[in-house]
C-alpha cells in the first residue's frame, strides 16, 4: 500500500519553473506515458489532469486498486471513467456503482453519450438495459444481489468504480458497499471515489487488506477557490478577514490540538491553525446581543427598553437584531454581484416550493426572452407524454411557471422527471435559482457558482440539530463550476443569535471520518453460510471495516486501562485510614448509595408500568382526563393500542385536536372516567365528524355519566412487591455503616474523597474493559446471534459437528433483499399472500416496504377488503412475535409494518386517477411514485423466487403490470 496526500496542484508545473535536469526527466516521462493506455485516455481528453487524477490513473494502470478522497467537484470520477477506459481496451467488463438511482441514470446518460448504447447498460432497482454490456452502470444493492446469487453477469469483470464509496457510513444502507468490496472476485481492480473524509489512510488501509495492493491518494485541493461570506440583512459581508480561501483554511495536522482558539478566532476541531474572522460580522453580533439584552422583560414584567407592559413593540423601539433578507431580496442581491446560477439548501420540501412562489409572487426575472423559448420548448417535450388530467394533480403548471422565470426547487418528493428537467436546464444555464433540500448534495451533478444556506440547523425526524462539518463541506463543495467559474461562493443567511465564529469554525473545520455502519443482516448471513459455511463466513466478517475499525481502537483503549491502573493504585494508598479498612467502609457507603438508587428507580418503573398498562387497556370510546403533556384535560380514545411495549392510544380533544398520549403525559396510572359509543360513521380527518365527537363527550361530563362496569383495569400484578424488602436492606447497610471502625475517623471525609476517586475510576476502567471485550470480535459475535434466532424459524438446520445446513425457507430468503428480509420471508412462510388478489398483493407489499415519516403515523386505518385485514393481521402479528425474539437476541429490531401506503396503491392497482390516489394523503406525487417503485422492486424479487408458488409468482407479476403505469410509468429519466 502507498499513501499519497495533497495539496496536489491544478495542474502540471510550469517548464520555465523547472530545472533543466528536471524538464528533461519530465520530458522522458510525457515520452513514456504517451504510449501507454493513459497516454491515448489523456488524449481523448480536452483538458489537462490534475496531479492527484494522474497519479490515481498511474495506480490503476499498474494493476493497484486506488481510494481517492477529493472535495467536491475536484474531478475525481476522471479516475472512474479511466478504469472503464482500461476494461474497455483491454476486453474486459467494468461495473460503475452509484449510491442512489438518479446518480446511476446521470452517468449511465454520460457513458452511452461518450462510449455508443451498445456498450453501456444500466441495472436499478425497477429498469434493466443491456445488462450485458461491456461497461454498466449500477446502484451497488444490484452488485451486492449478483455476488449473493453468482450471477453470469460477473464474468470478465476486471474494474469496478464505487462512486461516493464514503456512503458506507451510511447506517442504513453502508453495509452493502462493504459486502461488495469483501466479496469482489480478488482479480478485480475497485477504484473507490470518496469525498474527503479525515481517515482516509484507515480506510485505504484496510483496502489494502481486503483488496490487496491499494494506493491512497487524498488532495484538499478545490480547483476553483471557494469564498465564505454571510449575508447580514441585503448584504453580503466576507466571513474571514483578509483574503482567506477554502485550500488556506485547511489546517496542518501536526499542530498542537489542545490549544484553544483565541476570541474573535476560528479553530479547526481544535488543531492549532485559528484565521481572523471579519470583525465587522462580530461587531454586528455583539450589537445584536446588546440589543436582545436591552429589550428582555424586567422584574416588572416589561421590556428594559421601548416595550409596554403587554410586551408588544412599540413606535420607536429599538430594533432586537439583523432582519433577515427575504428569499427574493437574497437572489436579487446575488444577481446584483454576478453570483447566479445558485443553489439554496432549505432543509424542508415545503420550504423549496414556497421559496420558488414567493420568487415568483415578487415578480423577479432572471431569464431572457431567448431563454424563455428554450425553457418552454423543454419543459413542454417533458410533460407531453403526461395525461393533461396528471398536469394538473402534480402542479405542472405552477412548475412551469417557476422555471420560465429561472427558478426550480429540488427535492425527493417532486417526480423524477420534473427534477431530471431542472437538473439538465441548471446544468445548462438556464434555471438560475434552485432551493433544495440537501439531498442534492448526494453525489447529482449540479454545481453552481454559488450556495447558500439558508440555517445551520435541521431537523433530523425526531429533534433540530445542527449540521455537522462534514455536511457543511459537502453543501458548499457545490460552488465553483470548474472549467467555467472563476471562484466560487458559500454565503450563510444571517440568523437571529448568528455566531460568526461558530460560522468560521464550521467552515475551517476537517474532521469528518469515515464510520463503518456494518452489521450483519439475516440475508447476508444465510447467504454467507450458503456459499461459505460458518467458519469461514466467521473470518469474512472478522475482515469487515467495522471489525476493523474495532481491533484498532482496543490498542487504544489497552492503553488507557494500563494508565487508570496506575493512578487507581495511588488512591488506594491516599484513602488508607489508620481505624481499619476504608476500603470495606467505602464499599458499604457506595451500596447504600446504589441500594437508595435503586429504591427511587424501582418505584419509577413501578410508576411507568402502571401508566403503560393502564393506557394499554383503554378502549375506544372510554373517556379520560389527561393532566399533562402536549393534550391536558378530557379526551375520548380513538384507537387503543394494546400491542406496543410503550402504549400510545389516539385521542381526541374536547378542542377537536388529534393526539396520542404516552406514560410521559401521565402522573400515574389512568381510569376512564365515563365512556361514550363512537358511530360507526365517524371518520377522524373530516372536521364535522370531530365537532360531533367532542360535543357527545361534553354531555357525558356534563351528565356525569359512570364508566362502563369493570372499567377501573388498573392493577399493580404485584410490581411494587420488591419495595419492602429494598427498603429492608438500606436499613441494614445504614446500621453496618454506623459500626464500623472507619465511621469515627476524624479524617473519615477526606478518606472518602479519595475512595470516591477511586471508585469512579475503578468504574472507568472496569468499564474500557468491556468496551475491549465487546469490540473483539464483535461482528461474528453479531452473526451467531443472527443464526441463532435463524436456527430457531427453521431457515437452519444443524448437520452436526458445528455445520449448519439451509432449509428450503433459508434458500427462500437468500433471495429477499430488504430492511425486513425476515419479516418478509416469514409473511410469505405464514400464508400472508395467499387468497388475494393481485391488487391486493400489491397493497400487501407496501406494507413490507414503505416507511412512514413519523409525524405521519396515525390510527390504523380500514383494510380495503376482509382478505387483505386478515392478511396485514398476520403481517404485524408476527413482526411483534419476531420483534421479541431480536431483543431476546439483542438484535437490531425490525421496522414496524407501516400501513399508510395500502389505500394509495390499492387504489392505483385498481385503475383510480392519480388524484384520487392522492387525496387525503400527505403524499407527494414524487414519494407516491418512489414507493411504487420499491414495491415493484419487492415485487420483482418475489415473483423470481425459486420454488415459489407458481399462483403467487403470477400474481406478483400481474401486480407489478398493475401499478407500473401512468407517472410510474413515465417517471423514469430515461
Amino acid at each position: 500500500m502507498s499513501s499519497t496526500t495533497g495539496p496536489f496542484s491544478a495542474g502540471p508545473i510550469d517548464p520555465e519553473e523547472m530545472s533543466p535536469a528536471e524538464r528533461y526527466r519530465a520530458s522522458a516521462e510525457r515520452r513514456a506515458e504517451a504510449a501507454t493506455y493513459l497516454g491515448a485516455f489523456i488524449r481523448t481528453l480536452d483538458f489537462e489532469l490534475d496531479d492527484f487524477q494522474r497519479q490515481a490513473c498511474r495506480s490503476l494502470q499498474e494493476g493497484k486498486g486506488v481510494l481517492v478522497a477529493a472535495p467536491t467537484g475536484a474531478g475525481k470520477t476522471i479516475v472512474g471513467e479511466f478504469a472503464i477506459y482500461l476494461a474497455l481496451q483491454r476486453g474486459l467488463k467494468a461495473f460503475y456503482t452509484t449510491p442512489i438511482k438518479a446518480l446511476s441514470n446521470q452517468k449511465f446518460s454520460e457513458l452511452t453519450e461518450k462510449y455508443g448504447p451498445g456498450n453501456v447498460g444500466l441495472l436499478t432497482g425497477d429498469t434493466s438495459i443491456n445488462g450485458d454490456a461491456q461497461v454498466v452502470v449500477m446502484t451497488t444493492e444490484v452488485l451486492r444481489n449478483m455476488l449473493y446469487a453468482d450471477s453470469a453477469t460477473l464474468g470478465d469483470l476486471g474494474y469496478v468504480v464505487m462512486d461516493e464509496v464514503h456512503y458506507l457510513a451510511d447506517r442504513f444502507r453502508g453495509a452493502v458497499w462493504e459486502e461488495v468490496i469483501i466479496h469482489l472476485p480478488s482479480e478485480v481492480q475497485v477504484a473507490s471515489l470518496s469525498a474527503t473524509v479525515s481517515n482516509a489512510e484507515e480506510f485505504g488501509a484496510w483496502l489494502d487488506t481486503v483488496r490487496g495492493d491499494t494506493d491512497i491518494i487524498v488532495s484538499e485541493h478545490r480547483p476553483v477557490p471557494l469564498w465564505q461570506h454571510v449575508m447580514v440583512g441585503r448584504r453580503i459581508m466576507d466571513l474571514f478577514a483578509g483574503e482567506t480561501t477554502f485550500d488556506e483554511i485547511a489546517p496542518p495536522v501536526e499542530e498542537d490540538e489542545q490549544q484553544p482558539a483565541a476570541p474573535g478566532k476560528s479553530r479547526d476541531a481544535g488543531k492549532g491553525r485559528g484565521f481572523d474572522v471579519n470583525p465587522d460580522l462580530l461587531t454586528v453580533a455583539q450589537s445584536e446581543s446588546r440589543q436582545s439584552f436591552r429589550s428582555r422583560p424586567g422584574p416588572g414584567g416589561r421590556g428594559q427598553r421601548g416595550r409596554r407592559g403587554n410586551d408588544r413593540p412599540v413606535r420607536g423601539a429599538e430594533p432586537t437584531g439583523v432582519r433577515p433578507a427575504s428569499r427574493p431580496q437574497v437572489i436579487a442581491s446575488l444577481d446584483r454581484m454576478d453570483l447566479l446560477p445558485a443553489i439554496t439548501f432549505i432543509f424542508s420540501r415545503a420550504g423549496c416550493e414556497a421559496a420558488v412562489a414567493q420568487c415568483v409572487a415578487s415578480g423577479l426575472w432572471l431569464t431572457t426572452e431567448k431563454e424563455q423559448r428554450i425553457i418552454a420548448q423543454r419543459v413542454d417535450e417533458a410533460g407531453q407524454d403526461i395525461p393533461p388530467d396528471d398536469l394538473d394533480v402534480l402542479g405542472f403548471w405552477t412548475w412551469r411557471d417557476g422555471l420560465l422565470r429561472g427558478f426550480a426547487a429540488h427535492h425527493a418528493g417532486m417526480l423524477p422527471t420534473f427534477k431530471e428537467v431542472v437538473e439538465k436546464l441548471f446544468a445548462d444555464g438556464l434555471v438560475k435559482a434552485v432551493f433544495a433540500t440537501e439531498t442534492l448534495a448526494l453525489g447529482v451533478n449540479m454545481p453552481a457558482r454559488s450556495v447558500v444556506l439558508e440555517k445551520l440547523d435541521k431537523f433530523n425526524g425526531e429533534a433540530h440539530v445542527d449540521i455537522t462539518a462534514g455536511e457543511y463541506t459537502q453543501l458548499t463543495g457545490r460552488a465553483g463550476r470548474r472549467g467555467i467559474d472563476i471562484e466560487g461562493h458559500a454565503v450563510v443567511l444571517w440568523q437571529p443569535g448568528t455566531d460568526p465564529t461558530a460560522v468560521a469554525g464550521l467552515a475551517s473545520r476537517r474532521t469528518y471520518p469515515l464510520n463503518s455502519s456494518f452489521r450483519p443482516t439475516y440475508n447476508m448471513s444465510i447467504n454467507l453460510l450458503a456459499q461459505f459455511g460458518r467458519s469461514r463466513a466467521r473470518e469474512i466478517l472478522e475482515s469487515s471495516f467495522a471489525q476493523f475499525q474495532a481491533d484498532r481502537s482496543v490498542v487504544g483503549l489497552a492503553r488507557q486501562v494500563r494508565s487508570r491502573e496506575e493512578s487507581l493504585a495511588g488512591y488506594a494508598k491516599s484513602m488508607t485510614c489508620h481505624l481499619g479498612d476504608f476500603t470495606e467502609y467505602a464499599r458499604l457507603r457506595r451500596e447504600l448509595s446504589d441500594a437508595e438508587n435503586a429504591t427511587s428507580r424501582t418505584k419509577s418503573r413501578v410508576r411507568k408500568s402502571l401508566c403503560d398498562d393502564s393506557l394499554a387497556r383503554l378502549l375506544p370510546g372510554d373517556v379520560v382526563d389527561v393532566p399533562g403533556g402536549r393534550a391536558p384535560g378530557p379526551a375520548v380514545v380513538l384507537s387503543s393500542d394494546h400491542t406496543s411495549r410503550e402504549p400510545r392510544p389516539a385521542v381526541l380533544t374536547l378542542d377537536n385536536q388529534l393526539r396520542r398520549i404516552g406514560a410521559d403525559d401521565l402522573e400515574g396510572p389512568i381510569a376512564p372516567v365515563t365512556r361514550i359509543r363512537i358511530p360507526k360513521s365517524f371518520n377522524a380527518k373530516v372536521p364535522k365528524s370531530r365537532r360531533g365527537l367532542a360535543s357527545s363527550v361534553r354531555n357525558a361530563l356534563r351528565e356525569n355519566r359512570p364508566p362502563a362496569p369493570g372499567q377501573n383495569r388498573n392493577h399493580d400484578f404485584g410490581r411494587g412487591a420488591a419495595l419492602p424488602n429494598q427498603e429492608k436492606r438500606i436499613t441494614e447497610l445504614r446500621r453496618a455503616l454506623k459500626a464500623h471502625p472507619c465511621h469515627g475517623c476524624s479524617e473519615r471525609e477526606d478518606h472518602a474523597r479519595w475512595s470516591e476517586r477511586w471508585w469512579k475510576l475503578r468504574r472507568e476502567t472496569d468499564g474500557l474493559v468491556r468496551q475491549i471485550q465487546g469490540r473483539t470480535n464483535t461482528i461474528a459475535k453479531t452473526f451467531d446471534r443472527v443464526c441463532d434466532v435463524l436456527s430457531a424459524y427453521g431457515y437452519l438446520e444443524d448437520a452436526g459437528d458445528g455445520r449448519l445446513n439451509i432449509s428450503p425457507d433459508g434458500q427462500r430468503l437468500r433471495r429477499i433483499y430488504g430492511e425486513k428480509d425476515l419479516l418478509i420471508s416469514q409473511s410469505l412462510r405464514l400464508g400472508a399472500f395467499n387468497d388475494l388478489d393481485a391488487a391486493e398483493v400489491a397493497a400487501l407489499a407496501s406494507v413490507l416496504v414503505y416507511q412512514a415519516k413519523r409525524e405521519d403515523r396515525g390510527l390504523r386505518p380500514r383494510m380495503p377488503s376482509v382478505s387483505l385485514e386478515t392478511s396485514v393481521d398476520i403481517v404485524v402479528k408476527e413482526w411483534s412475535v419476531l420483534e421479541d425474539v431480536e431483543e431476546e437476541n439483542k438484535l437490531p429490531l425490525t421496522g414496524e409494518p407501516e400501513l399508510g401506503l395500502v389505500w394509495p396503491l390499492y387504489k392505483w392497482a385498481r385503475g383510480r386517477h392519480l388524484q384520487d390516489v392522492l387525496s387525503g394523503t400527505d403524499l407527494a406525487a414524487g414519494d407516491f411514485v418512489r414507493w411504487v417503485k420499491q414495491v415493484v422492486d419487492l415485487l420483482d424479487q418475489l415473483a423470481k423466487i425459486p420454488g415459489l408458488d407458481p399462483r403467487l409468482a403470477r400474481l406478483c407479476a400481474e401486480a407489478i403490470n398493475l401499478i407500473r403505469r401512468g407517472v410510474v410509468a413515465y417517471s423514469s429519466v430515461l
